[in-house]
């Protein structure tokens, strides 16, 4: 599993924060810890990156196999530890998602090869998100966390930024039978939204690897 961090211009020094510990803290979730663990025969292996513009893709976490609690703790101190650099101000999610798929190619050997991308913005430099689709393997799946603010209705008129972002995802970005695009109003959410998406993938993984096995 590799996840993908948006750190572009619209995301400030306090969103950066929310986003990044929001996934540390997701991770020491007690049902997200259980969920990693699940299988102790097929244990999940974790990268987490950041990106912004086509040339500003950074690891913050390397390749981690999940055999315990204490790796995810290890992850999860490296994340709370780590700073923000200075970044391009551009979105290029479609780099993001050729990224992401150089990174899961490295364990080609896993059944199963998902990629977790948060964004709170469409793409505005680079290749569009569904140019790339072609130029990725056939086997990963890759899901979604869009980041905004619902406003509501007014009147007939949608004004919810959530449903243009997860309409722009769902259609350029998300690929896989199983893909989805999980929703965060506001970075504020981002923990929390975060943790349900793990819960969702982790859950689907350990029902496909029953199915493998039997």
């Amino acid at each position: 599993m590799a996840i993908g961090l948006d750190i572009s211009g619209s995301v400030d020094e306090v969103e950066y924060r929310l986003q990044i510990d929001g996934l540390a803290h997701s991770l020491l979730d007690r049902d997200v810890r259980a969920a990693f663990l699940a299988i102790p025969s097929a244990p999940v292996r974790l990268y987490v990156f950041e990106w912004a513009g086509t040339g500003t893709q950074r690891m913050l976490v390397p390749w981690t196999t999940v055999v315990d609690e204490g790796a995810l703790q290890r992850v999860a101190d490296v994340l709370l530890s780590t700073p923000r650099r200075p970044q391009e101000v551009a979105t290029a999610l479609g780099q993001a998602m050729l990224f992401g798929n150089q990174k899961l190619l490295e364990q080609s050997d896993c059944w199963r090869l998902t990629m977790d991308l948060s964004g709170d913005g469409q793409s505005n430099k680079g290749p569009r998100p569904s140019d790339v689709q072609g130029q990725l393997h056939a086997g990963v799946t890759i899901n979604a966390i869009v980041i905004g603010e619902d406003a509501g209705d007014y009147g007939s008129v949608l004004t919810s930024e959530i449903a243009r972002l997860t309409a722009y995802f769902t259609t350029e970005v998300i690929r896989g039978p199983e893909a989805f695009v999980e929703t965060a109003i506001g970075f504020e959410d981002f923990e929390r939204a975060m943790a349900r998406k793990l819960l969702k993938e982790l859950q689907t993984m350990a029902v496909g690897d029953m199915k493998f096995d039997q």
